[in-house]
């Protein structure tokens, strides 16, 4: 045990360890929805755009809710927030299940089910990532980060391992009992938040000034910090070109990779095989951060992760091959994590507690809150244009401008907090 929590310094809070095994098992509901609801929807309308509006529909709540959710979040008790949120969350899985498993779905009713669940996110990411240094305190923070960005990749392997066998064994509602699944998941989260004791809390200071005020003081930290306002930059530009074509995958498996004669099980498959690949990637992203998060690697371990992720959406429009495809995505999916988990440990090493909610829900913003208009823009070039133009262009668009703000600010990438 001595061993483990030497190498995992957070879980030697009891707290932290409990939070995270209720999490994991919530995660993995998650990630199964989140691989079967694209392909139901594309099965439905057989639309790209429509991939891109229940994307739109998913993340538009964060652009108007992120921002006043920072501030309203620190007047909360964290712990209680995640879990109101997460009964919604359970909620709206259960009435997908219910309207799938009785043949009833249509895409408005994804659409709205999404919306709803924009609304509980936009609020429960903010919260739980700033209870997190309640549950270890700020030496084991970065560990922390790692854990949970692991346990959330880890549910991106076993999700979509998981789809394919479910969908096979019932052909004609099985996302319905995906989505039940995912419900029932929740409660794992929520029992686990009942035992939690945050031993770090912070009380939440009554509110003494508008929340106007409060947001500008939160602005006007990031306006000084050059670093963290190069980083909440570089999110919005992946929020709004880069991350919206992982929407997508539906279309690689079915038409960049479609054979003649394919059926729908061999659709099914293939398109599990595609999240799990990015799962995979995603984990030994994660897992080796866990491992050692030093502050010396972060800075080539952010620009390795960005490389990583751009490159591999520019090359794969180009593949026709399965296994070649597999392993661009398995790539997408270790920057992806890499990137996000590096700067989400630079931004939070930076923020002082009274600002914590109020900053993060700014870069949450950046990232999600410009996601809803990258999901529509991606979703029309896709239709209009196909999925190969559109993945270059965007790319390349994420390539140069990166690139450039990463030449500019070289302090951000040795930002140790």
């Amino acid at each position: 045990m001595n061993s483990l929590t030497r190498h995992f310094p957070a879980l030697a809070s009891r707290d932290f360890a409990i939070f995270l095994a209720g999490h994991v098992l919530s995660l993995i509901g998650t990630s199964m929805q989140n691989t079967a609801l694209p392909l139901l929807a594309y099965r439905i309308s057989g639309r790209p755009f429509d991939l891109g509006l229940i994307g739109f529909a998913t993340t538009l709540p964060t652009f108007f809710l992120a921002l006043p959710g920072g501030v309203v979040v620190e007047h909360l008790d964290k712990r209680k927030t995640v879990i109101s949120m997460q009964a919604i969350m359970m909620v709206d899985a259960f009435v997908m299940a219910f309207l799938t498993l009785n043949g009833s779905i249509q895409i408005w009713h994804i659409v709205l089910l999404s919306l709803i669940l924009g609304i509980a996110t936009a609020f429960e990411i903010t919260a739980r990532q700033s209870m997190l240094i309640e549950l270890t305190g700020r030496e084991a923070l970065p560990n922390a980060i790692a854990l949970q960005s692991t346990a959330f990749n880890l549910s991106r392997v076993l999700g979509p391992s998981l789809v394919a066998p479910v969908l096979l064994f019932f052909p004609k509602n099985g996302e319905g009992w995906i989505f039940l699944f995912n419900g029932i998941s929740f409660v794992a989260i929520i029992i686990s938040l009942f035992f939690v004791r945050a031993r770090y809390r912070i009380p939440p200071e009554p509110r003494t000034r508008s929340m106007m005020d409060e947001f500008r003081e939160g602005g006007r930290f990031i306006i000084t910090n050059t670093s963290v306002g190069a980083i909440i930059f570089i999110a919005a530009i992946l929020g709004l070109f880069a991350f919206p074509i992982v929407q997508q995958l539906p279309v690689v498996s079915k038409d960049l990779l479609g054979q003649v004669g394919d059926t729908k099980s061999i659709v099914d498959t293939r398109n599990s095989m595609l999240y799990a690949a990015q799962g995979v990637g995603a984990l030994i992203a994660a897992f080796s951060i866990a491992v050692n998060n030093s502050a010396r690697t972060r800075g080539s371990r952010l620009l390795l992760g960005q490389a990583g992720f751009i490159l591999g959406i520019i090359a794969l429009p180009f593949s026709r091959s399965l296994w070649l495809t597999l392993a661009l995505i398995a790539t997408m999916g270790w920057g992806s994590v890499t990137q996000l988990a590096t700067m989400n440990t630079l931004i939070q090493l930076q923020i002082p507690n009274g600002l914590r909610g109020r900053v993060f829900s700014i870069y949450l913003w950046a990232l999600q809150g410009v996601a809803p208009f990258g999901s529509l823009l991606i979703g029309w070039m896709t239709q209009e244009l196909g999925l190969s133009v559109t993945a270059i262009a965007c790319g390349v668009i994420c390539l140069v401008s990166i690139g450039r703000i990463q030449l500019l600010n070289p302090n951000m990438r040795k930002s140790d907090g």
